[in-house]
This record gives structure tokens, C-alpha cells and sequence, in this order.
């Protein structure tokens, strides 16, 4: 069971304005991992590493945008083809942001929107479909969007049926964004007084609710595992649940206004924390919780002004702030930065029949979840699968203190290679492949200097010269697993 919420916080400093006591205890009857990462610094080519265990930079996968085709081909092996080889009942409940429908081909919103996460392994779905900051402002269940009114048609960008709702247009009337004003990019179809990336109409009826979408997800989540227990009580599942609540714009439940001491930012991750005491209740309820393995995570590093002014205080041009609190903690960046702070994320594992609690410093990535539990599970991963996956099972079992040997973090612009606590950052190459003749690097000791201020490449050529070497191999097509278990 996997859960991945935006921009989750665990820093001790957080907790005394964020009460977070269900996370709290997960972590502290698990294995809390002080050196984990997301394989990006972005949302869409996180999950896309995660799901199939291929580096987003093998299909150019980086933020999707309202009208983006599913960049995870139906021929690919994924981890909910994985866990149903081994015998599992797989769902998806919660943000998806991983683009629908077939390359080439307009979605219709109309009719059944595939390919998505049923073709790619998933017995069910219910859906976000992208982010709630982007359009359209509608839920999926599998293939058909929910409640939606014929009479009604959705479409994006062009208003193709003249009986569609038509919305107010943020750019012409900013009046309308009555919730959130928007500092960039989020102000054009207005839904709930938001303004939204992307041109919606129709679909009135079929709208959700900004602040009770938490509660649908696991009201969604209760129903599934429900279903699933009564029928196959002896069937394993695995539920992949990613969260909506710490993205922008934050909408936490009314009930949660003033749970926190830092506003909606701070009140929906009071909200994030209580569905994670939710989830939990539900496993006991069925029974399953002692013997269902629990993962928590991130999709990427922190971000305040991520398009809305939602209060978030700006007091560098590198460094954001709320009322005095860093959600980076030491650490350089955030989200969209390929530094610490932006790929360096919480990692949970709680699974109470097997492993003990503790820490763990080990290096792991998400991109391994699919390799790790192949191994854990006994299946052969068929060849060309998860070419950039390792087994790090034993490390996220708490048997192995060290993990990885070396990881690549990606973000816009740049791909980095972290090989115990050396670090080399680079440009990426441009799309048409082309080497760039100069490419800037960064070299930085994270044991010596945490917050990467220092690059020290010039006096390090030896170092530099073998990570870069190693870099450019991968970022050349060299599979990660069997190029890093060589070393």
C-alpha cells in the first residue's frame, strides 16, 4: 500500500504548528528514513518512476498538462501488473496526474476515457484526473467521469457543444476567483471561485468539491476495501493512494479551519495527517492492518506560492517561508529544484508482522519499489523491464543500513547523481539530444555541507571527472540497475 501526498513535512520544527500525531505514529512503529527520494522533483515524472521504474527522462516525461496523453504505454511493466502476477487486487484512488488516453488522439470526456490506469494493471480507479489546480475539475471512476449530465458535454479548450456550461474565464474576469487570488498561471476557467490551469466547459452537474475531496477519497478507499475483504478475504491487495490535499490550491474541510497555526497550508496537512488515521482505522476494521505493509512518501519536495496567494510569505528569491517556518529545513530548494530540497522526501515504512521500528539513513529512491518488490514477491521482472530500478528491499525492511550505491535525481532543466555523499548536478541534454558543449556542473560533500552552498568541483577534479563520467553513461541510456549494481 502506497500513499503520496505533495509537499509532506515531517520536520520536527513543523510539528509544533502542524500537529501531525497520526503520522507521528506511523513513523514511530515503523521505519522512518532519513536519506530517501523521489526520482524528481515534480509531481508527474516522480510518479511516472515510481509506477514503472523507468527515470522520467527515458520518455521526456515532465509536468502534464490538462490535455496530456498517458506517457506509460499499455505494454509497459508496471507495479500493478507486478502485485497482480503475485495474486493481488490492485487500486488507484486519488490524484492521478498521469495523463490519459492514446497519443495522437483527442480525449472525450463524453465517453470512456482510456487508455488509463486500468490498462496499465489497476483492477480499479477512482481519479483525480490531473491535479486540483488543473481542469477538468471532475472525478474518473475507471473509465467514465462521475455524474456527469449528457445534456452537458465536457470539452477542453474549444466549446464544442453549444449546450455546454461555459465558465467565468479568469483573465477577463479575476473578480470571479473569489477563494484564491492567482500569482501566476492559475487564472483561467474559474470552478468554486478558483481559478485553474487550463479552459474547461460543460460538466456542471459532475464538478467536485475543493473541500470535501478528502473525505470522497476515503470514502472511495472504505467502499473498495470493503467490497474487497467481503468477497476475497483471503486475497492480498495493493491500493495505491495518492493524495490530493497538500497541493495547491489548499481547500482543507471546513472542519480543519484553524487546526494548525500556519492557515490552509498548515490546515490541510492537519487534514493529510487525519486521513492517514483514517486509512489505518479502515485496515483494523477489516482486519488486515497487523499484515498490510504501509508505505508513506512524497511526491516531491515543499512549495508554498505554487500559483495561488494563499498567504505564503516570499523572503529570498531562493528560500519561502510561513510566519518564520522553512519547510525545507536545512536543506537547499524545493520543489522543481534538484537539490536536497526538492527530491530529499519522507519515507514510512510500517508493516507490523515483519519489521521492527527504527531509522534508517539508507539511500533509497521510489524508482525501486518496483524492482524491490519483485524480489520481495518472487516474481521474475520480464527483460527491459524497470531498466532503472534496484532492489533495495532488504534496506526497506530495516536488514540493510546503506541501500544504494548511487541514485539520479531529476528536476526541469537538470539531472544529478548522488553517490554516497557526493552529489553531481548537471543540465540536462536538450531535447533534440544534442550535447550542450559546456554543461554546467555542481559537485557537493552533502556530509559536510547539507544545505549544497559550497560547490567544490574545482577542487575535487579526480571525483568529478568519475561521477561525471558515470552521469553521462545513464543520462546516454545505460540502465541504472545493472550500470549502479556493477559498481
Amino acid at each position: 500500500m502506497v500513499m503520496t501526498s505533495d509537499s509532506v513535512i515531517l520536520a520536527s520544527t513543523v510539528r509544533k504548528k502542524i500537529p501531525t500525531p497520526n503520522i507521528d505514529r506511523l513513523a514511530a512503529e515503523g521505519i522512518n528514513f532519513t536519506d530517501s527520494h523521489c526520482p524528481a522533483a515534480t509531481c508527474s515524472p516522480s510518479r511516472f518512476a515510481l509506477l514503472t521504474g523507468h527515470l522520467a527522462m527515458r520518455r521526456q516525461v515532465e509536468i502534464l498538462g490538462p490535455n496530456s496523453r498517458m506517457p506509460i504505454k499499455e505494454s509497459d511493466y508496471t507495479l500493478p501488473k507486478l502485485f497482480k502476477e503475485a495474486g493481488y487486487a490492485t487500486a488507484v484512488i486519488g490524484k492521478w496526474h498521469l495523463g490519459l488516453g492514446e497519443e495522437g488522439q483527442d480525449v472525450d470526456w463524453n465517453q470512456d476515457v482510456k487508455p488509463g490506469p486500468l490498462e496499465i494493471g489497476f483492477d480499479y480507479s477512482f481519479l483525480l484526473p490531473n491535479t486540483n489546480d488543473r481542469v477538468p475539475c471532475v472525478y474518473l471512476e475507471n473509465h467514465r467521469v462521475v455524474n456527469l449530465d449528457p445534456q452537458d458535454p465536457i470539452s477542453l479548450n474549444t466549446k464544442i457543444d453549444p449546450r455546454s456550461t461555459v465558465y467565468p474565464d479568469g483573465h477577463k474576469t479575476p473578480e470571479a476567483m473569489t477563494y484564491y487570488k492567482s500569482t501566476h498561471g492559475h487564472n483561467q476557467t474559474v470552478i468554486n471561485g478558483i481559478g485553474r490551469i487550463g479552459v474547461m466547459y460543460g460538466g456542471k452537474s459532475a464538478l467536485w468539491n475543493d473541500e470535501t475531496m478528502g473525505d470522497e477519497f476515503l470514502k472511495r478507499t472504505d467502499a473498495w476495501l470493503e467490497a474487497h475483504t467481503s468477497v476475497n478475504p483471503k486475497q492480498p491487495f495493493f491500493l495505491y493512494l495518492p493524495s490530493q490535499l497538500i497541493h495547491v490550491p489548499r481547500t482543507p474541510n471546513p472542519r480543519f479551519h484553524g487546526k494548525s497555526e500556519l492557515s490552509y497550508r498548515g490546515d490541510a496537512m492537519v487534514e493529510l495527517d487525519a486521513a492517514v488515521g483514517e486509512v489505518r482505522k479502515m485496515l483494523t476494521k477489516y482486519g488486515v492492518e497487523e499484515n498490510t505493509l504501509i508505505i508513506f512518501s512524497s511526491d516531491n519536495g515543499p512549495v508554498y506560492d505554487d500559483g495561488y496567494d494563499d498567504g505564503t510569505t516570499v523572503l529570498t528569491s531562493t528560500k519561502e517561508s510561513d510566519r518564520g517556518h522553512d519547510a525545507s529545513g536545512p536543506y537547499r530548494g524545493g520543489k522543481y529544484q534538484v537539490y536536497e530540497g526538492g527530491t530529499r522526501v519522507p519515507l514510512i515504512v510500517h508493516w507490523p508482522s515483519t519489521i521492527q521500528h527504527g531509522e534508517s539513513s539508507a539511500l533509497v529512491s521510489h524508482v525501486d519499489f518496483l524492482a524491490s518488490f519483485a524480489d520481495l514477491l518472487g516474481v521474475e521482472l520480464p527483460e527491459g523491464a524497470a531498466p532503472d530500478s534496484q532492489n533495495v528491499m532488504d534496506a526497506l525492511l530495516g536488514k540493510d543500513a546503506k541501500g544504494n550505491t548511487c541514485i539520479i535525481e531529476e528536476s526541469p532543466g537538470k539531472i544529478a547523481l548522488r553517490k554516497g555523499d557526493w552529489k553531481l548536478a548537471k543540465n540536462k541534454h536538450s531535447r533534440n539530444n544534442k550535447k550542450e558543449a559546456d554543461p554546467a556542473f555542481e559537485l557537493y560533500n552533502i556530509a559536510m555541507d547539507i544545505g549544497e552552498q559550497n560547490n567544490i568541483i574545482d577542487k575535487h577534479p579526480k571525483i568529478m571527472e568519475e561521477m561525471k563520467a558515470l552521469l553521462l553513461k545513464i543520462e546516454n541510456g545505460a540502465k541504472a540497475r545493472g550500470t549502479f549494481s556493477r559498481l
